[in-house]
This record gives C-alpha cells, sequence and structure tokens, in this order.
C-alpha cells in the first residue's frame, strides 16, 4: 500500500493551490460565453440582436440563425433552413434564398414545391418589398385577372386577387424568355398562411424583392429572386451601456438559463457594463452562465469538490505526518 505523507506545513499551500485551481477553472468557464460569440459566418456579420452561439445576441432571436458545418449562413423557420444571402441591420431585414422555388434554369419544367413560413411568434415578418409569381394556378379556385391600373397607388382598395397582366410576369426577372405555354400571375400575401394556400392551387412560385440601388426614381428599385424577411432591433439601455465603448465595449448576450440580459466581457460578465467594479467581485464570487461551453467536465468537478472535501478533513484533525493511506484521506 503506497504510503500518504503530509506535513503540518504544507497543507496551506495544498489549499492554495487547489484555491487557486478552481478559480482558474471556472474563470475560463466565464470567459468562454465570450470568447464563444462568432462575429461573423462565412462572410455575412453577426451583429445584436443576432447569435449563432448561444447567449449571444438578443433572447427574442435563440436558434433562430444557425452557422453550418461549412461556414454557411441558415435562417431557422418552420418550413425547413434557408440559406442566408445577406443582412442589413441598418435598413433591418435578412435576405433567403429557398430553394425549391422555380429558378429560370427550369423553364417551363416546375418541380415540386413547397411554401415558405415564418414563425409568428418572432419578431421577423415578410417584407412590404416582396412579390409572388404563381405558375399554372387552377383558375377555379384561384381569382386570376389583371389588376386594375389604380391598384398600384391605393392597393389596399385592391382585393388579394392573382395579377396576371403583371410587370414581373411580363419580364421576369434575370430570365431572358417569357413564359409560353404555362400562367403566371404575381400576388402579395397578407401572411404566410396565404403562401400555403395558393400553392395548394398552384404548381410553383418564386419570391422577387425589389432591391434598392440608391438610382434616381424609378429606377431605385430593381427586382431580385429572393426572400425579404423584416427583423426588429430590440433597443435597450442597458444594451447600448453595454456596447458602449467608453464603458468597456462589450457585447450583449443573455443568461442562457433564465435569458435575463448579461454583458459579455472580456474581464467577466455583468449585468450592467465591462467597466463595472462588481466585475471583479462577481468573478471571485465564480458567476458562470449556466448553459455556457466551459472546460470542466464531470469528472474535474468531482475532483476538485473531492479536493475541497479532503482538505477540510484534514484542516479538522491533526495531519498525517506519516502513514498509510486509508479511506479517511483518501482522495478518490
Amino acid at each position: 500500500m503506497a504510503l500518504f505523507l503530509i506535513h503540518k506545513r504544507t497543507i496551506p499551500t495544498m489549499l492554495s493551490l487547489v484555491i487557486q485551481l478552481i478559480l482558474s477553472f471556472f474563470t475560463l468557464s466565464s470567459f468562454s460565453q465570450y470568447t464563444n460569440c462568432r462575429t461573423s459566418c462565412g462572410n455575412i456579420p453577426i451583429k445584436y440582436p443576432f447569435g449563432v452561439d448561444d447567449g449571444c445576441g438578443s433572447p427574442y432571436y435563440r436558434h433562430i440563425l444557425v452557422c453550418s458545418d461549412s461556414g454557411k449562413l441558415e435562417l431557422r423557420t418552420p418550413s425547413g433552413r434557408y440559406p442566408v444571402r445577406n443582412v442589413s441591420y441598418g435598413d433591418p431585414h435578412i435576405v433567403v434564398t429557398d430553394p425549391f422555388m422555380w429558378e429560370c434554369e427550369d423553364g417551363e419544367n416546375f418541380r415540386p414545391t413547397r411554401p415558405f413560413s415564418l414563425d409568428t411568434s418572432t419578431r421577423f415578418k415578410l417584407s412590404r418589398q416582396n412579390e409572388y409569381m404563381f405558375f399554372n394556378c387552377s383558375e377555379d379556385d384561384v381569382i386570376i385577372q389583371p389588376k386594375p391600373m389604380f391598384c398600384e397607388h391605393y392597393p389596399e382598395r385592391c382585393d388579394s386577387s392573382c395579377d396576371s397582366a403583371s410587370y414581373l410576369c411580363r419580364h421576369l426577372p434575370g430570365c431572358s424568355f417569357a413564359l409560353s405555354s404555362s400562367s403566371c400571375c404575381s400576388y402579395y400575401p397578407k401572411a404566410t398562411e396565404s403562401l400555403r394556400l395558393m400553392l395548394k392551387y398552384c404548381t410553383s412560385y418564386a419570391s422577387v424583392y425589389w432591391r434598392n440601388v440608391g438610382a434616381p426614381q424609378p429606377y431605385d428599385q430593381v427586382p431580385e429572386y429572393g426572400i425579404r424577411v423584416d427583423f426588429d432591433i430590440p433597443v435597450t439601455t442597458r444594451c447600448l451601456q453595454c456596447q458602449d465603448p467608453l464603458k468597456g465595449g462589450g457585447t450583449c448576450g443573455f443568461d442562457t438559463e433564465n435569458q435575463s440580459f448579461m454583458c459579455l466581457c472580456k474581464d467577466g460578465n455583468s449585468t450592467t457594463h465591462c467597466k463595472d467594479n462588481e466585475i471583479a467581485r462577481r468573478s471571485r464570487k465564480v458567476h458562470v452562465i449556466a448553459g455556457t461551453v466551459t472546460g470542466i467536465s464531470a469528472a474535474s468537478a468531482f475532483g476538485i469538490g473531492a479536493g475541497i472535501w479532503y482538505l477540510k478533513k484534514v484542516r479538522a484533525k491533526a495531519p498525517v505526518t506519516c502513514g498509510v493511506q486509508s479511506n479517511e484521506n483518501r482522495l478518490f
């Protein structure tokens, strides 16, 4: 059996080393959420209110954006995951592509498709700059007719019929041809449920959004394939304080356990801003956000706990100066 020797003077030193080890583990844990907040996915910047790592950004958009293993940003919706083409934070919107919708390369060969949908509980909504083209719709189930000219100026006075004489159908964006044997009409849905109903009676669809190119009117917008999704940026005083460079320039995040606000800083996490004097005290108290990736495994945590228990036992009794290791002073 192995001998276990401890000198009385070595106990404070060992206690200090164990405490330092514990604090170093938990300090790394408190840093982990900050360092895990990626600022980009591929070539698309990730800023507040979004985050591709849990605990980053606003909890309103938790688990909405996904950065795939190949570095591609995707939007998660009830109807699937869609590649994100770009994200604008100045004019808050996301443009996604639907791989199931009709493309020019398909010609008049319409593939099976599915409707794009959004979770109505999120702060996303379909942009008013979207228009949808539907192909080969049943005239018995869908109102297909040219819309009067005044509908362009007073759209609220027009019903939701599918416009067969639309500009988009007569000038298919990006296509060098016009559909000859297939019908086309454009339609703006008032809700994503309308897309589902339309596709029930139409063969396929394509989404077009009007992109602002900054040219003089009426050439300031051009149609491009894609789905524009608008979003809100929740602005709070705490987030502004957290991001303020004069107050440390932190990253706005949230506690993954209760979703309360958290300012993520290089020197620890704060409920206010990174230069808050409480950060040092909070770090000493070993404040760890639940659910973040940490460097402590279950075995490590057990080992540290056992070490603390053992040192308490040793301090409570006279130190063993020479003896046989027993169950009373065994570490593991």
